[in-house]
């Protein structure tokens, strides 16, 4: 009988828009001796407003989980080895949507965050995901996949998205 270690799969909520906080979590993996291998980063906060009624606070409210916290995340690991940096993206970066301009340029920023890394040989994978059914902000709207629906846009079954981020892990995109 063959044993085989498996890593260890941690899971960890922080305030990623924290510089802080992000050195702390690191701190505590070292002390604990386990590599960080790779990092997902998952972030959104929705704060819709159209252009006329768009305001820092709103801006500050979405841009702080993504912009902020894919920066310090991008900061605090690019001198570790990882094995991926994946940055979960929208679709309203690529498309827009409407009232969601400043959601639109955070996401937009992973996707230029993402060049960036792969520029410094860095790894990098932003994905401009659509709404998930089931899981997520869309999902979590009462109508959120009606109103997609409604514009010819379908959900991803989790399962499926899934089955897209082991293929996009496994190439070189």
């Amino acid at each position: 009988v063959q044993t085989c270690a498996l890593p260890i799969l941690e899971i960890v909520r922080a305030d990623v828009s924290r510089q802080e906080d992000v050195e702390a979590l690191l701190t505590e993996l070292g002390r604990h001796g386990r590599p960080l291998r790779g990092v997902v980063h998952a972030a959104g906060v929705l704060a819709d407003a159209t252009a006329l009624t768009l305001d820092a606070e709103r801006l500050r409210v979405v841009m702080g989980p993504k912009v902020h916290g894919a920066w310090n995340l991008h900061v605090l690991t690019r001198e570790l080895p990882l094995d991926f940096f994946v940055l979960y993206a929208s679709a309203a970066g690529l498309v827009g949507s409407p009232g969601q301009g400043g959601y639109a340029a955070a996401n937009t920023f992973l996707d230029a965050l993402a060049h960036h890394r792969r520029g410094q040989g860095l790894p990098a994978l932003s994905i401009d995901w659509g709404a998930f059914s089931e899981v997520g902000m869309a999902a979590s709207q009462a109508d959120g996949g009606a109103r997609l629906a409604s514009r010819g846009v379908r959900s991803i079954h989790p399962e499926e998205g899934l089955a897209v981020l082991e293929r996009l892990l496994e190439s070189d995109r």
